[in-house]
């Protein structure tokens, strides 16, 4: 018997735990009440009454919708949070169950007196049956899909009965795993954690890959309705599609299409488009038509002089024009809809070099961009979570990052409408994955097809936000096929399955989603995947794109981020522990702390290796922690460390080198991991120190032989004239000599700027007394300060070191500032257990000279003096 048969069977008996209430559940969006677009179509939400139960069973609980099986579970207390300890063990059972939501609701009576009522799911986890007063009206099967069906002739005006059957991803993939057992690959699928031995299902389900588990995450694989739900009115005819298509865009002109798609009910020979500019209140088109029955698309174009532009985070503001559509049929408005785009050319340049590889960078409206960015997964297990307060926190900390790209992974989903509204407004430009990750795919039949309603649905969606810059097939697919081992084994194994599997994959990326593109977005920028590669090979770390781990999995020193080369790093990380207060939250009891603990190795998806990992790195850039708390930071300092050198050698090899996107930015749960900030916001060290090598201008330093390189690297669109201070001082505060030198700096490009022989400078002292520290200041106001080492931090002569404090009360916190006598190495500050954030930390501390930060806190200055708690390298001397 299958260990999942056995989890099945104690299901029931886990359903009677006794009820609490979590406190990170969240009400849904919308939740009541219904309301008309425009006074024309109706719309009534369906998110009330709800209950759900196991289907075999005839208990019935209440239930939350939009909504998950496991988060109405938690909240009723009937299983124990899965994100603490080792609770993730005793859900396993809940994906082999079949489970029922049912709800009853009325229809308002001006849905009623339309011809037309559609029942629309924005999304259903993922095989669900749906029945409406037992008539069964949509068999769904796919999480990343919309989902309409015409249900005027079976409503009532009350008593209505909508039921949805999920049935287990489990139960319904298994049998399509044992027709083709160990055929298609999926590394990170965890089906041992699920009591599934080796049988990795999550490649023939159309959900987030990431819910099976991954090298980050825990494996919960849930089922529900996880987006709204509503009834949608019409009648004669509505506006089911808009897309703004930007023909050509300059300076003095922007030419766009706005493509119109009407469902009509019949023949209508006198209708109207007009196209309104809402800021300005000006028509800026009108167009006559005739409607056939049917669906009819109609483009109707427009100019718009001396536009003003979107642009991304740092080149300029991310201008944005809401233009409402407006249908009238005789004279009389019928609908409207708004959209808001920005106006923008991009473009992918991946013409040859000089040496003949494939470049890769892009050019926004004429300028090109060094991508400055990260990758971004799901922000929790449990998608219903996610709040629009995370959603503006989480992409706000990209912005503060100094970040102007966030890369959408393929193995989480589409994101929420919302997320792509908040880039287009902060100017983020999104690179984004179809749903593929790190897997091959049974790429032909009904699976296919489905592939195509996501993929249409999905472009329709989302393709006009002028932040997504580029669509992407997904991520390392091919690359897991043709350079990890996977097509060599399987072709020892099975010569015919390796030639199916081997054309799936390349018709999946080459072709089929090729031609989807081409269709819908004709004028967007598609990659058949990431890391870039040729038909029938895999990626050569060369052409295009680049995804390194070589630092971080390979023992690579840090240091090594200064040789590798490419044209844009898409990915590239170090793994780090989270702070000690984020371990409390789901290590509570202080005997676990220790990283060898059976609790912290269960959130440490990289297993034993990974961890083995981090104390190698740990142990030879700072030398051996001593305890568990310093070990954490020094985790964090090592995350950090690596994040800023590489990012700092990408900007330095400017122009060749045009993106730099780590990995990765966020959690969805709380564990070690290459997060820079954790699951529950919280900056880690490295997002510090990311923000500050990301900033538009810097200086970084190179050691490289005898002598020490010094670049400034701009991102600006000027020229700048300044003035380069560099001083070496020892650890103990004597300064040791100080050089300054007026310096141009060249626009969008990375200049050497200076160059000296080492022992010019120590003057008799030795590498691991000094410390030289940095100054880069403009004639227009900027400046940048930062500290190298001529030695590894390991070997530093630190002295002990506690710094003064002075912490005074402002408005909304605390200023803090701190002086010390001797060099303080990565000074962390952190108050466990509160909710507050620090404008700086991990930073350098130099002798003599005054530092102040602001802490974010609803504590007095007082209680902050009093549970302030200050780490730095020095201590672990």
């Amino acid at each position: 018997m299958f260990p999942y048969l056995i989890a099945v069977m104690m299901a029931a008996l886990t359903l009677q735990a006794s009820a609490q209430q979590p406190t990170r559940l969240r009400e849904p969006l919308n939740s009541v009440g219904w309301q008309s677009y425009d006074g024309k179509r109706r719309c009534q939400y369906l998110h009330e009454g709800w209950t759900f139960g196991q289907a075999r069973l005839t208990n019935r609980h209440p239930a939350v919708v939009p909504g998950v099986v496991h988060t109405d579970l938690l909240r009723l207390g009937l299983i124990d949070d899965p994100y603490v300890g080792l609770n993730e063990r005793t859900v396993q059972w809940v994906d082999k169950e079949d489970w029922v939501y049912e709800t009853t609701f009325r229809v308002a009576d001006s849905l009623m007196a339309c011809d037309h009522v559609d029942l629309c799911f924005d999304g259903l986890d993922t095989y669900a049956d749906v029945y409406l007063n037992d008539v069964k009206i949509l068999e769904a099967d796919n999480m990343f899909r919309r989902w309409q069906v015409s249900v005027k002739p079976t409503l009532k005006t009350d008593g209505n009965v909508l039921r949805v059957y999920f049935h287990s991803p489990v139960k319904v993939d298994m049998p399509k795993w044992e027709k083709h057992p160990n055929l298609y690959g999926a590394s990170n699928d965890q089906s041992e954690n699920g009591g599934l031995l080796d049988r990795k299902l999550s490649v023939f389900a159309r959900k987030a890959g990431y819910h099976y588990g991954w090298d980050w995450g825990p494996r919960l694989v849930t089922s529900g309705i996880w987006r709204n739900v509503y009834l949608q009115a019409w009648s004669d005819a509505r506006i089911t599609d808009i897309h703004l298509r930007q023909e050509k865009v300059n300076q003095r002109q922007a030419f766009l299409s706005d493509i119109v798609e009407i469902e009509s009910d019949k023949d209508i020979g006198n209708a109207v488009i007009t196209v309104t500019d809402e800021a300005k209140g000006r028509t800026v088109t009108t167009k006559k038509c005739s409607l056939r029955k049917g669906v009819n698309t109609i483009p109707v174009t427009f100019t718009i002089k001396n536009p003003r532009l979107w642009w991304c985070n740092g080149l300029g503001a991310p201008e944005l024009y809401t233009f409402a559509t407006r249908l009238s049929v005789g004279g009389k408005e019928i609908e409207s809809q708004k959209k808001r785009i920005g106006i923008r050319s991009v473009e992918l340049v991946t013409a040859p070099d000089t040496e003949g590889k494939k470049q890769f960078f892009f050019v926004l409206n004429g300028v090109p961009v060094f991508a400055k960015g990260t990758n971004y997964i799901p922000q929790d297990n449990f998608l219903t979570n996610v709040t629009p307060e995370r959603y503006q926190r989480t992409l706000e900390d990209a912005v503060l990052a100094n970040m102007n790209m966030v890369r959408v992974w393929g193995g989480g989903i589409y994101e929420d409408d919302l997320f792509y509204d908040l880039c287009d407004e902060m100017g983020l430009m999104v690179w984004q994955d179809f749903m593929f990750a790190c897997s091959t795919y049974p790429a032909e039949g009904e699976w296919l097809e489905n592939v195509r309603a996501e993929a249409v649905d999905n472009i329709r969606r989302l393709r006009n936000h002028p932040s997504i810059v580029l669509w992407c097939g997904g991520n390392e697919c091919l690359d897991a096929w043709y350079n990890w081992g996977w097509k060599a084994r399987m072709e020892k194994q099975n010569p015919d399955g390796a030639r199916l599997v081997g054309e799936q994959q390349e018709y999946l990326y080459y072709d089929f989603l090729q031609q989807i593109v081409d269709q819908q977005i004709p004028d967007d920028i598609f990659v058949t995947g990431s890391p870039l590669a040729d038909r029938g090979r895999g990626s050569d770390g060369i052409n295009g794109d680049r995804h390194f781990y070589g630092v971080g999995h390979r023992r690579m020193p840090v240091s090594a981020y200064n040789q590798e080369k490419a044209h844009f790093f898409s990915e590239y990380g170090m793994q780090s522990f989270p702070e000690y207060a984020t371990v409390l939250c789901f290590a509570p009891d202080t005997a676990t702390h220790d990283i060898g603990s059976e609790q912290m190795m269960w959130h440490q998806r990289g297993g034993v290796e990974a961890n083995k990992m981090i104390e190698w790195y740990v142990n030879s850039e700072y030398g051996q922690p001593r305890d568990f708390q310093l070990f954490l930071y020094a985790s964090q300092l090592l995350q950090g460390d690596a994040m800023r050198t590489a990012i700092e050698a990408h900007r330095r090899d400017m122009p060749h080198c045009m993106g730099s996107l780590l990995w990765q930015h966020n959690d969805c749960w709380p564990v070690a991991s290459w997060s820079t900030r954790d699951y529950y916001g919280r900056w880690k060290a490295a997002h510090y120190m990311v923000r500050h090598a990301f900033e538009p201008l810097i200086c970084s330093a190179l050691a490289s032989g005898d002598s020490l390189h010094v670049y400034a690297v701009s991102d600006l669109q000027r020229q700048q004239k300044g003035t380069l201070q560099l001083t070496v001082r020892t650890l103990g505060g004597e300064t040791v000599g100080t050089l300054t030198q007026a310096v141009v700096i060249p626009a969008n490009t990375s200049t050497l700027v200076f160059r000296q022989p080492v022992n010019d400078l120590l003057k008799g002292r030795q590498r691991e007394d000094v410390v030289v520290s940095m100054s880069l200041t403009t004639t227009s106001g900027r400046s940048y300060q930062s500290n190298c080492f001529l030695c590894s931090q390991k070997d530093l002569r630190l002295h002990p070191a506690k710094p003064e404090i002075r912490v005074e009360a402002e408005e909304g916190g605390c200023r803090i500032t701190l002086k010390t006598d001797r060099f303080i190495r990565a000074l962390a500050l952190s108050i466990d257990d509160e909710d507050c954030w620090l404008d700086d930390n991990y930073f350098d501390l130099q002798p003599g000279i005054p530092y102040t930060c602001f802490l974010r806190t609803k504590l007095s200055a007082e209680d902050v003096k009093q549970k302030l708690i200050m780490s730095s390298l020095n201590d672990n001397r």
